[in-house]
Protein backbone atom coordinates (compact mmCIF):
# COMPACT_ATOMS: atom_id res chain seq x y z
CA UNK A 1 0.00 0.00 0.00
CA UNK A 2 0.93 3.54 -1.11
CA UNK A 3 1.28 5.72 2.10
CA UNK A 4 3.96 8.43 1.10
CA UNK A 5 3.99 11.39 -1.52
CA UNK A 6 -0.22 11.74 -1.47
CA UNK A 7 -2.14 14.52 -1.96
CA UNK A 8 -5.67 15.30 -0.53
CA UNK A 9 -7.11 18.45 -2.44
CA UNK A 10 -9.48 20.51 -1.35
CA UNK A 11 -10.30 21.46 2.19
CA UNK A 12 -14.23 21.06 2.76
CA UNK A 13 -16.36 18.74 4.64
CA UNK A 14 -15.37 15.95 2.51
CA UNK A 15 -11.83 16.63 2.66
CA UNK A 16 -12.32 16.71 6.43
CA UNK A 17 -13.79 12.76 6.43
CA UNK A 18 -10.56 11.72 3.95
CA UNK A 19 -8.17 12.96 6.92
CA UNK A 20 -9.91 11.35 9.45
CA UNK A 21 -9.08 8.15 6.63
CA UNK A 22 -5.89 8.50 5.79
CA UNK A 23 -4.17 9.54 9.51
CA UNK A 24 -5.60 6.18 10.45
CA UNK A 25 -3.90 4.19 7.58
CA UNK A 26 -0.84 6.14 8.88
CA UNK A 27 -0.36 7.94 5.82
CA UNK A 28 1.98 10.85 4.70
CA UNK A 29 -0.01 13.45 3.08
CA UNK A 30 -0.72 17.18 1.88
CA UNK A 31 -3.90 18.83 1.94
CA UNK A 32 -4.14 21.72 -0.89
CA UNK A 33 -6.41 24.10 -0.37
CA UNK A 34 -7.52 27.60 -1.70
CA UNK A 35 -9.62 29.74 1.18
CA UNK A 36 -8.88 30.48 4.26
CA UNK A 37 -11.84 30.11 6.57
CA UNK A 38 -12.57 26.63 4.91
CA UNK A 39 -8.82 26.04 5.68
CA UNK A 40 -8.68 26.84 9.29
CA UNK A 41 -12.57 25.35 10.26
CA UNK A 42 -10.46 21.65 8.00
CA UNK A 43 -7.29 22.50 10.48
CA UNK A 44 -9.48 22.81 13.85
CA UNK A 45 -11.01 19.81 12.82
CA UNK A 46 -8.81 17.47 11.64
CA UNK A 47 -5.23 19.01 13.67
CA UNK A 48 -3.89 18.94 9.88
CA UNK A 49 -1.96 21.85 8.42
CA UNK A 50 -3.60 22.91 4.51
CA UNK A 51 -1.65 24.28 2.23
CA UNK A 52 -3.57 27.27 0.98
CA UNK A 53 -3.11 29.44 -2.56
CA UNK A 54 -4.56 27.09 -4.62
CA UNK A 55 -3.05 23.65 -6.33
CA UNK A 56 -1.23 26.09 -9.16
CA UNK A 57 0.56 27.66 -6.21
CA UNK A 58 1.77 24.49 -4.34
CA UNK A 59 2.91 22.19 -7.35
CA UNK A 60 5.50 25.31 -7.97
CA UNK A 61 6.44 24.94 -4.01
CA UNK A 62 6.18 20.97 -3.80
CA UNK A 63 7.56 18.49 -5.61
CA UNK A 64 4.19 16.40 -7.34
CA UNK A 65 2.05 13.98 -5.48
CA UNK A 66 2.49 10.06 -6.80
CA UNK A 67 -1.38 9.77 -5.97
CA UNK A 68 -4.12 12.19 -5.31
CA UNK A 69 -7.72 12.08 -3.30
CA UNK A 70 -9.20 15.14 -5.16
CA UNK A 71 -12.19 16.05 -3.04
CA UNK A 72 -13.35 19.79 -4.39
CA UNK A 73 -16.76 21.44 -5.75
CA UNK A 74 -18.47 19.62 -8.39
CA UNK A 75 -17.78 22.03 -11.03
CA UNK A 76 -13.63 22.19 -10.07
CA UNK A 77 -13.23 18.09 -10.08
CA UNK A 78 -12.14 17.47 -13.81
CA UNK A 79 -10.10 20.98 -13.74
CA UNK A 80 -8.13 20.34 -11.16
CA UNK A 81 -7.68 16.55 -11.92
CA UNK A 82 -6.20 17.73 -15.62
CA UNK A 83 -3.45 19.83 -13.57
CA UNK A 84 -2.55 17.42 -11.52
CA UNK A 85 -1.96 14.75 -14.09
CA UNK A 86 0.05 17.25 -16.24
CA UNK A 87 2.17 17.79 -13.17
CA UNK A 88 2.84 14.18 -13.42
CA UNK A 89 0.45 12.33 -10.63
CA UNK A 90 0.21 8.82 -11.51
CA UNK A 91 -2.73 7.87 -9.77
CA UNK A 92 -6.30 9.80 -9.01
CA UNK A 93 -9.37 9.16 -6.79
CA UNK A 94 -11.87 11.99 -7.95
CA UNK A 95 -15.04 12.72 -5.61
CA UNK A 96 -17.81 11.83 -7.75
CA UNK A 97 -19.00 11.99 -10.75
CA UNK A 98 -15.77 13.38 -12.05
CA UNK A 99 -17.13 15.78 -13.98
CA UNK A 100 -20.72 17.84 -14.85
CA UNK A 101 -20.45 16.34 -18.81
CA UNK A 102 -19.58 13.48 -20.71
CA UNK A 103 -16.85 15.78 -22.53
CA UNK A 104 -14.91 16.50 -19.54
CA UNK A 105 -14.75 13.15 -18.78
CA UNK A 106 -13.64 12.35 -22.41
CA UNK A 107 -10.78 14.65 -22.20
CA UNK A 108 -9.16 13.14 -19.36
CA UNK A 109 -9.53 10.08 -19.89
CA UNK A 110 -7.25 10.51 -23.13
CA UNK A 111 -4.66 11.18 -21.04
CA UNK A 112 -2.74 7.74 -20.97
CA UNK A 113 -0.20 8.78 -18.17
CA UNK A 114 -2.26 8.45 -15.14
CA UNK A 115 -5.01 5.43 -13.89
CA UNK A 116 -8.26 7.59 -12.81
CA UNK A 117 -10.84 6.27 -10.49
CA UNK A 118 -14.20 8.06 -9.43
CA UNK A 119 -15.30 7.88 -5.69
CA UNK A 120 -18.66 5.82 -5.32
CA UNK A 121 -18.16 5.23 -1.79
CA UNK A 122 -21.54 2.91 -1.08
CA UNK A 123 -20.00 0.72 -2.83
CA UNK A 124 -17.89 -0.27 0.10
CA UNK A 125 -20.85 0.16 2.98
CA UNK A 126 -20.23 -3.11 5.17
CA UNK A 127 -24.61 -3.65 4.28
CA UNK A 128 -23.83 -4.12 0.61
CA UNK A 129 -21.08 -6.36 1.13
CA UNK A 130 -23.18 -8.50 3.17
CA UNK A 131 -25.91 -8.16 0.69
CA UNK A 132 -23.24 -9.47 -1.75
CA UNK A 133 -22.13 -12.35 0.18
CA UNK A 134 -26.10 -13.75 0.65
CA UNK A 135 -26.73 -13.03 -3.52
CA UNK A 136 -23.90 -15.01 -3.88
CA UNK A 137 -24.70 -18.16 -1.65
CA UNK A 138 -28.51 -17.77 -2.80
CA UNK A 139 -26.88 -18.41 -6.19
CA UNK A 140 -27.12 -14.84 -7.86
CA UNK A 141 -29.48 -11.93 -8.40
CA UNK A 142 -32.90 -12.02 -9.74
CA UNK A 143 -34.37 -8.93 -9.66
CA UNK A 144 -33.69 -5.20 -8.52
CA UNK A 145 -36.14 -2.28 -7.99
CA UNK A 146 -33.98 1.41 -7.14
CA UNK A 147 -35.59 4.53 -6.03
CA UNK A 148 -33.53 7.85 -5.90
CA UNK A 149 -35.44 10.17 -4.69
CA UNK A 150 -34.57 13.73 -3.70
CA UNK A 151 -36.06 16.48 -1.87
CA UNK A 152 -36.51 18.84 -4.02
CA UNK A 153 -38.24 21.31 -1.27
CA UNK A 154 -35.06 21.49 0.27
CA UNK A 155 -32.41 21.17 -2.61
CA UNK A 156 -34.28 24.11 -4.28
CA UNK A 157 -32.96 26.00 -1.16
CA UNK A 158 -29.23 24.82 -1.26
CA UNK A 159 -26.04 27.02 -1.88
CA UNK A 160 -25.05 25.06 -4.98
CA UNK A 161 -23.96 26.44 -8.39
CA UNK A 162 -26.93 26.50 -10.68
CA UNK A 163 -24.87 24.22 -12.93
CA UNK A 164 -24.10 21.62 -10.43
CA UNK A 165 -28.23 21.76 -9.80
CA UNK A 166 -29.20 21.20 -13.22
CA UNK A 167 -27.25 18.12 -13.35
CA UNK A 168 -28.30 16.96 -10.00
CA UNK A 169 -29.14 13.44 -11.04
CA UNK A 170 -25.31 13.64 -11.79
CA UNK A 171 -24.39 15.10 -8.85
CA UNK A 172 -25.49 13.65 -6.24
CA UNK A 173 -28.41 11.31 -7.35
CA UNK A 174 -25.81 9.06 -9.65
CA UNK A 175 -24.97 7.34 -6.12
CA UNK A 176 -27.67 4.70 -5.91
CA UNK A 177 -27.68 4.38 -9.89
CA UNK A 178 -24.14 3.73 -9.71
CA UNK A 179 -24.95 1.46 -6.85
CA UNK A 180 -27.71 -0.90 -8.26
CA UNK A 181 -26.02 -1.20 -11.86
CA UNK A 182 -22.38 -2.33 -9.98
CA UNK A 183 -24.85 -4.79 -8.11
CA UNK A 184 -27.21 -6.25 -11.38
CA UNK A 185 -24.97 -5.03 -14.20
CA UNK A 186 -25.21 -2.38 -17.27
CA UNK A 187 -28.43 -2.69 -19.31
CA UNK A 188 -28.26 -5.32 -22.09
CA UNK A 189 -32.26 -4.02 -23.17
CA UNK A 190 -34.09 -0.81 -21.50
CA UNK A 191 -36.55 1.46 -21.54
CA UNK A 192 -36.93 4.68 -19.84
CA UNK A 193 -38.92 7.87 -19.50
CA UNK A 194 -38.84 11.25 -18.03
CA UNK A 195 -41.07 13.69 -17.08
CA UNK A 196 -41.90 17.20 -15.61
CA UNK A 197 -39.88 19.90 -14.40
CA UNK A 198 -38.33 21.73 -11.53
CA UNK A 199 -37.08 25.38 -11.26
CA UNK A 200 -33.96 23.97 -11.16
CA UNK A 201 -34.15 20.47 -12.57
CA UNK A 202 -34.79 20.05 -16.57
CA UNK A 203 -36.83 16.81 -15.46
CA UNK A 204 -39.05 15.77 -12.36
CA UNK A 205 -39.83 12.46 -12.94
CA UNK A 206 -37.82 9.25 -13.88
CA UNK A 207 -39.11 5.72 -14.79
CA UNK A 208 -37.13 2.49 -16.43
CA UNK A 209 -36.96 -0.51 -16.55
CA UNK A 210 -34.58 -3.63 -18.90
CA UNK A 211 -32.83 -6.64 -18.15
CA UNK A 212 -29.22 -6.22 -17.15
CA UNK A 213 -26.19 -8.06 -19.27
CA UNK A 214 -26.19 -10.16 -16.38
CA UNK A 215 -29.58 -11.49 -16.85
CA UNK A 216 -31.38 -9.83 -13.91
CA UNK A 217 -34.36 -8.15 -14.54
CA UNK A 218 -34.30 -4.11 -13.29
CA UNK A 219 -36.96 -1.52 -12.48
CA UNK A 220 -36.72 2.16 -10.93
CA UNK A 221 -39.53 4.64 -10.63
CA UNK A 222 -38.48 8.18 -8.65
CA UNK A 223 -40.59 11.12 -8.54
CA UNK A 224 -38.98 14.54 -6.81
CA UNK A 225 -41.94 15.98 -6.83
CA UNK A 226 -43.72 13.86 -4.17
CA UNK A 227 -42.11 12.40 -0.97
CA UNK A 228 -39.68 9.34 -1.11
CA UNK A 229 -36.28 7.91 -0.54
CA UNK A 230 -32.88 6.58 -1.84
CA UNK A 231 -33.27 2.44 -1.65
CA UNK A 232 -32.79 -0.34 -2.97
CA UNK A 233 -34.27 -3.89 -3.55
CA UNK A 234 -32.34 -7.08 -4.34
CA UNK A 235 -34.69 -10.37 -5.01
CA UNK A 236 -32.96 -13.87 -4.73
CA UNK A 237 -34.74 -17.09 -5.25
CA UNK A 238 -34.82 -17.13 -1.57
CA UNK A 239 -34.78 -13.56 0.14
CA UNK A 240 -35.51 -10.07 -0.22
CA UNK A 241 -32.61 -7.77 0.65
CA UNK A 242 -33.91 -4.51 1.26
CA UNK A 243 -31.18 -1.39 1.46
CA UNK A 244 -33.60 1.73 2.90
CA UNK A 245 -31.30 3.49 3.74
CA UNK A 246 -28.55 2.10 1.82
CA UNK A 247 -26.35 1.86 5.07
CA UNK A 248 -28.76 -0.65 6.53
CA UNK A 249 -28.95 -3.92 5.18
CA UNK A 250 -32.72 -5.85 6.19
CA UNK A 251 -33.68 -9.17 4.73
CA UNK A 252 -36.55 -11.21 4.16
CA UNK A 253 -36.64 -14.87 3.59
CA UNK A 254 -38.99 -17.04 1.63
CA UNK A 255 -42.58 -17.76 2.29
CA UNK A 256 -42.45 -14.74 5.06
CA UNK A 257 -43.40 -11.38 5.15
CA UNK A 258 -41.23 -10.36 8.55
CA UNK A 259 -38.38 -7.84 7.82
CA UNK A 260 -35.01 -8.58 9.81
CA UNK A 261 -32.25 -6.12 10.57
CA UNK A 262 -29.04 -7.92 9.55
CA UNK A 263 -26.36 -6.61 12.39
CA UNK A 264 -23.40 -4.80 10.91
CA UNK A 265 -20.15 -7.11 11.64
CA UNK A 266 -17.97 -3.73 11.31
CA UNK A 267 -17.58 -1.09 12.81
CA UNK A 268 -15.89 1.11 10.35
CA UNK A 269 -18.80 2.42 9.00
CA UNK A 270 -19.51 3.51 12.54
CA UNK A 271 -16.06 5.26 13.02
CA UNK A 272 -15.82 6.79 9.73
CA UNK A 273 -18.20 8.07 7.05
CA UNK A 274 -19.45 4.67 5.61
CA UNK A 275 -17.86 3.47 2.65
CA UNK A 276 -14.62 5.59 2.85
CA UNK A 277 -12.36 4.00 4.39
CA UNK A 278 -12.09 0.68 2.68
CA UNK A 279 -12.70 2.68 -0.67
CA UNK A 280 -9.80 4.48 0.35
CA UNK A 281 -7.68 1.24 1.41
CA UNK A 282 -8.59 -0.07 -1.78
CA UNK A 283 -7.17 2.86 -3.76
CA UNK A 284 -3.64 3.08 -1.69
CA UNK A 285 -3.40 -0.81 -2.28
CA UNK A 286 -4.04 -0.66 -6.09
CA UNK A 287 -6.98 -3.03 -5.78
CA UNK A 288 -9.19 -1.85 -8.42
CA UNK A 289 -11.87 -4.52 -8.70
CA UNK A 290 -14.69 -2.25 -6.33
CA UNK A 291 -13.35 0.91 -8.04
CA UNK A 292 -15.55 3.08 -10.48
CA UNK A 293 -13.14 3.30 -13.50
CA UNK A 294 -12.83 7.19 -15.88
CA UNK A 295 -14.30 4.31 -18.82
CA UNK A 296 -17.12 2.73 -16.23
CA UNK A 297 -17.65 6.07 -15.74
CA UNK A 298 -17.86 7.52 -18.99
CA UNK A 299 -20.04 4.73 -20.18
CA UNK A 300 -22.02 5.20 -16.98
CA UNK A 301 -22.69 8.73 -17.91
CA UNK A 302 -24.53 7.67 -20.91
CA UNK A 303 -26.73 5.97 -18.64
CA UNK A 304 -27.37 9.14 -16.68
CA UNK A 305 -28.12 11.48 -19.59
CA UNK A 306 -31.18 8.51 -20.65
CA UNK A 307 -32.47 8.57 -17.31
CA UNK A 308 -32.57 12.11 -16.56
CA UNK A 309 -33.79 13.52 -20.04
CA UNK A 310 -30.36 15.77 -20.22
CA UNK A 311 -29.43 16.44 -23.93
CA UNK A 312 -26.12 16.28 -25.04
Amino acid sequence: MIKENIWLIGSGEMSIEYAKVLKKLKCTFKVIGRGLKSAKKFEIKTNKKVYVNGLKHNLRKFKPPKLAIVAVSTDQLSIVSKILIGAGTKRLLIEKPGALNIEELKKLSKIKSAEIFIAYNRRFYDSVTQAKKIIHRDGGLNSIYFDFTEWSHKIKNLNYNSKIKKKWLISNSSHVIDLAFYLCGRPKFWTYWSDGKLDWHPSARFCGAGISKKGVIFSYLSDWTSPGRWGIDLMTSKHRLVLRPLEKLQIISLNSSKTKLIKSKSNLDKKFKPGLFLQTKAFLKGDDKNLCSIVSQINNFDLYYKIAGYKK
